[in-house]
């Protein structure tokens, strides 16, 4: 714009201008009548220039104005701009045409102070009023010719900037507000809280923050289609809205979260109740396309001033609060306290040293047999994960498990145990060792990854070994949400011959159609059944008839977790065909496995009693 106006000023000042002056001395009776004609021609051609130069730029509205700012001239592009014509423009002041009411003493007084103390008036972006009433945006440059003279004449140069304050504007809209919702960004929502905070110090009150995050939302849009699950946020954020006060504060985080605050809370008994508006957005239904959707939430909340003094600290807590209640299921709600914080310290601080303990050699399989009942006689191993850190004690499998599972950890550890108890089959093998299978636990996640049975069959290759030494064992609820592929994955193996036992049965979901319809070939009643059978009927009841159904399917029944000679009595009335438990042997590592297998310490736990 700056370069705009330099040039219009060099065109004003040097080619308009001094033929003005030469023009005048002319009919002064300066110079000969040819030479007056050959100015007037120049002067002529001059002005036709300048002025098809104003016209020729559609976006740069030029006018001129004489001593009382009354307009002398006036371009297309100022009709555009201002909504004025040239013959509506001629002869009305300045002021009075396009400056609003507000400047219109500042416009007067600059410019009385250009013409009588020769003060320029800066370049500068200014709102002037068109015809209809509305402001217009511009970078307005002004020039000023024959100053020292009783004529001034000054011509005003205006860009439209109406595109580039509305592509700012919309700039500025995408940097703080969400693009689908219209509601305030994290960062901008974070700003707000900030604010909001002060106030509340001010007031001595309370601020209670709440990190929605729904759950398995990803299945609304892979089921229904993102359209779908926009409409689906569209209603949720509409519903969060009725529920907040003027002074109450939302944004959306990301695709499926939700930060609001409630602000001014007098006590803390009324931070279950701000708590409860956001439960209620969710209690009905909400309307798609074709079809309605039941939602649930998990919330994390955290309050002001007990859980932090600054939005940035009142967010990490309701986030790490929200992480805590989506790891208890959903529908959760977890208010933060220090004890989440530390405890999140510490599984962060254990993942790392997780990380370093498979290249560090501190993982190991421990093994503990499958006996049968009548005769004690090992039949299978099933191996299980030992974390022992070179830095401290052992840390328990139902520790570190969850977070391999959570920091994607678990493929790499898969791999590692899929090898070793492989590794470990042949070489037992080898050493002419009589044994069955050894069987290996597999997670929902593990299965999920879409070469899992390639590396399987790769593993089992490298080491020659075959559907009789290797089997899988899964828990129910991993064989509920698998889907086709590791299905058709599992039919394969099952044709193989392998063996694929359902582990804890009776703890998930335990619908007994999925039996008949999933590749299996053995259940292991949970543990929690086998301890109480002896003195609950329930339990009993339970376990008679998971044998029952599991030999009527042609399944293998193992019984877990059998420790005492009661339960061991149970088992054997009942036909169980596998027991597992401390009362005959407990996980043991490698080398104790080869003592027993070859007969140097065969004495059972519990028959050594």
């Amino acid at each position: 714009m700056s370069g705009l106006a330099s040039r219009l000023r060099y065109w004003l000042k040097h080619c308009r201008a001094p033929n003005c002056r030469r023009r005048s001395r002319l009919a002064d009776g300066e110079g000969s009548s040819e030479e007056a004609e050959r100015v007037r021609r120049q002067y002529r051609e001059s002005e036709q220039r300048f002025r098809a130069l104003l016209e020729s730029l559609p976006k740069v509205a030029v006018q001129g104005y004489d001593r009382h700012r009354r307009v002398i001239y006036w371009n297309e592009a100022s009709t555009h701009l201002y909504g004025h014509t040239a013959e509506e423009a001629f002869g009305q002041t300045l002021e009075e045409l396009i400056i609003p009411d507000i400047m219109r003493d500042d416009v007067i007084a600059a410019h009385r102070a250009w013409v009588e103390e020769g003060r320029e008036i800066p370049a500068d972006e200014l709102e002037l009023r068109h015809r209809s009433g509305k402001l217009v945006p511009v970078f307005s440059h002004h020039v000023m010719l024959n100053e020292h003279t009783d004529e001034p004449l000054m011509f005003c140069i205006d860009v439209d900037l109406s595109e580039q304050k509305q592509a700012r504007r919309e700039l500025d809209f995408a940097r703080r507000f969400d693009r689908l919702t219209h509601l305030p960004n994290r960062e901008f929502f974070e700003e707000q809280l900030d604010e909001a905070l002060r106030d509340t110090t001010a007031q001595g009150r309370l601020l209670v923050l709440v990190f929605l995050d729904i759950d398995r939302f990803v299945d609304i849009n892979d089921a229904l289609g993102y359209q779908e699950g926009d409409r689906l946020l569209l209603q949720l954020a509409a519903r969060l809205g009725q529920q907040l006060r003027v002074s109450d504060l939302m944004c959306r985080v990301s695709g499926d979260e939700f930060l609001v605050a409630f602000s001014g809370v007098t006590h803390e008994r009324d931070i279950p109740r701000r708590v409860l508006k956001v439960q209620e957005a969710l209690r009905a239904p909400f309307a798609l396309r074709e079809t309605s959707r039941k939602l649930t939430a998990c919330l994390g909340v955290s309050v002001f001033p007990t859980n932090g003094e600054s939005a940035a600290e009142l967010i990490r807590c309701a986030d790490v609060a929200k992480n805590r209640a989506k790891l208890e299921g959903r529908g959760q709600v977890v208010y933060f306290d220090q004890r989440l914080h530390d405890e999140l310290l510490y599984q962060h601080r254990l993942i790392d040293r997780l990380e370093l303990a498979v290249e560090r050699g501190e993982l190991m399989l421990h093994y503990q047999p499958q006996v049968a009942p009548a005769s004690g006689q090992v039949e299978n191993l099933e191996a299980l994960l030992r974390w022992y850190p070179a830095d401290g004690p052992p840390i328990s499998p139902a520790e570190f498990i969850p977070l391999a599972e959570r920091s994607g950890l678990i493929h790499r550890i898969g791999d590692w145990v899929m090898e070793e108890a492989c590794r470990q089959r042949a070489a037992w093998r080898q050493a002419g060792l009589a044994l069955g299978r050894i069987d290996i636990n597999f997670s929902g996640s593990q299965l999920n990854s879409p070469d899992l049975f390639a590396r399987l069959d790769a593993c089992l290759a490298r080491f020659a070994l075959g559907p009789r030494d290797i089997g899988l064992e899964l828990t129910e609820n991993v064989l509920i949400d698998a889907d086709q592929r590791v299905l058709e994955g599992l039919q394969r193996l099952y044709h193989r011959g392998f063996r694929i036992a359902i582990d804890d049965f009776g703890t998930g979901y335990s619908s007994l159609s999925y039996l008949k319809h999933f590749p299996v070939t053995a259940l292991k009643v949970d543990r929690a059944f086998v301890r109480d059978a002896p003195n609950q009927p329930k339990d009993r009841a339970i376990m008679e008839a998971a044998v029952f159904i599991g030999h009527r399917l042609g399944l293998e029944v193992v019984a877990e977790g059998v420790e005492n000679v009661e339960q061991l009595d149970l088992i054997r009335e009942m036909h169980c065909d596998l027991v597992q438990g401390f009362y005959f042997f407990a996980p043991m590592a490698a080398a104790e496995v080869e003592r027993l297998l070859a007969g140097v310490s065969a004495s059972p736990s519990g028959l050594s009693s």
